[in-house]
């Protein structure tokens, strides 16, 4: 039941990491902050969490102190589930 809890868990993740258009937003990955734009693809925790890790480079230059705390408050969201599915018995 847990390993299933986590399995959709991390598929919600996904649903909101897919790249946006940057185009017209200064450069910002409006999926991975606020979930909006996202096309119809999913990405894996991997891949997420490398996408946040890019975002949070990207530093006050792009985004403000409120959306880089938010990121690495998805960062450590997308470790956490990880972490956890890669704990033995998953």
């Amino acid at each position: 039941m847990k390993r299933i809890a986590l399995v959709v868990m991390a598929g919600f993740l996904a649903l909101g990491s897919v790249p946006t258009y940057a185009g017209d937003t200064g450069g910002k990955d409006e999926c991975l902050l606020i979930s909006k734009n996202c096309k119809n693809e999913v990405d894996s925790i991997q891949q997420k969490i490398a996408k946040l890790q890019g975002e949070i480079n990207k530093g006050s230059k792009v985004y403000t102190a409120a959306e880089l705390k938010k990121l690495h408050e998805k960062l450590q969201e997308a470790n956490g589930i990880l972490d956890d599915l890669n704990k033995p018995g998953h």
